[in-house]
């Protein structure tokens, strides 16, 4: 029976799946550290497609319209995007908050999240 570790008790690492509400209770000094015209971190969550890199160059387009001086982080670890909850890609994340998944949004579709 030891050979196939039969009877025995597996510790098994849970991973934590965050919801939509856990996401909106993440508070901006959890996130990537200065807070700039009420933002703290752009992040596009994607698979390194075609969709994702259109998201990712269409939040650095809002950014720099909006005038805010940050970076937009491009983020493929698989792992990390899991964090998020996020099950269909591209999505984007602003102040560890998940508000779009599964489209490519145009960066004047954007703007409206970076000024709130």
């Amino acid at each position: 029976m030891g050979i196939f570790n039969l009877g025995k008790k597996e510790n098994k690492k849970a991973i934590r799946f965050s919801s939509k509400q856990d996401n909106e209770n993440i508070q901006a000094e959890d996130c990537c550290g200065e807070i700039i015209s009420g933002i703290c971190c752009v992040k596009v969550l994607g698979s390194g497609c075609k969709s994702c890199h259109a998201l990712y160059e269409n939040a650095k387009q809002a950014v720099a319209t909006a005038g805010i001086v940050i970076d937009v982080e491009y983020i493929t670890d698989f792992n990390k995007i899991a964090e998020y909850g996020v099950m269909s890609m591209p999505a984007l994340v602003i102040n560890n908050k998940v508000v779009s998944a599964g489209k490519v949004l145009k960066a004047n579709e954007i703007l409206p999240y970076l000024q709130k």
